[in-house]
């Protein structure tokens, strides 16, 4: 069965350049014009991937994505940027964007992308390996992790963490203490044929250790500067 992706954007010229491409290679795109009813057509529709616009009528991609992910939608999106604006990638990774392209680009990077984040987003199955682990429960400090659930608590308290972040998590307090390079999490997270930067290890990274340093000092995330991370989990005094 082909795979449904959704095309928001405004450009007319571009918008039939991506469903063009997109449906030769068999995917069947639905392409929407607006901020606002490309939101709803993701809610209310069934979708493997939403390939996202930032500049959009009435709703902008930012607010399309970060809508989406507090209706708690977790369809992977792409999304479309300038040349040379790296605030507006940041930006969008933050927010819970899988992946980026910078306009203009080309058909085979593209489809490239299109690709590469269906695969790993296929692949997050909690039962799979690479970071994701068999045991029920591996805990460090205050924190529990429940990788077949996709569940962490720290503190009694659940953390809701995206999927990347999730493995982010997972894969550091498997070795706690070691620096992990940016190398070893890019590839054993996102996979070696990953497209991106190290700069979307550092946003993950970043986005995740805001969320678990909340009220407690537990388990926290020390940078190591030009190297990667490492995971702190201090003993609890009862």
């Amino acid at each position: 069965m082909a795979q449904k992706i959704l095309v928001i954007e405004d450009e007319p010229t571009l918008a039939r350049l991506l469903s063009y491409n997109l449906t030769q290679e068999g995917y069947h795109t639905k392409v929407v014009d607006h901020g606002g009813d490309g939101l709803q057509e993701a809610l209310q529709q069934s979708y493997d991937l939403i390939v996202l616009d930032i500049m959009l009528p009435g709703l902008n991609g930012f607010e399309v994505l970060q809508k989406l992910r507090q209706k708690g939608s977790t369809t992977p999106v792409i999304i479309l940027t300038a040349r040379n604006a790296e605030e507006e990638v940041v930006q969008g990774l933050k927010h819970g964007a899988d992946d980026y392209i910078t306009k203009p680009f080309g058909v085979a990077e593209l489809l490239a992308r299109v690709s590469a984040v269906l695969r790993r987003t296929q692949s997050e199955d909690p039962s799979a390996g690479g970071a994701k682990s068999s045991e029920k429960v591996i805990q460090a400090g205050e924190l529990y992790i429940y990788p077949e659930k996709y569940e962490v608590v720290l503190g009694g308290e659940s953390i809701p963490l995206r999927p990347k972040e999730f493995e982010v998590l997972l894969y550091l307090v498997q070795r706690p203490g070691v620096v992990v390079t940016r190398d070893d999490l890019m590839n054993i997270v996102w996979g070696f044929d990953y497209i991106g930067g190290q700069r979307t290890v550092d946003v993950h990274v970043s986005s995740l250790r805001k969320k678990l340093e909340m009220n407690q000092q537990s388990v926290q995330i020390d940078s190591i500067r030009g190297v990667g991370y490492k995971l702190i989990a201090n003993l609890v005094k009862k």
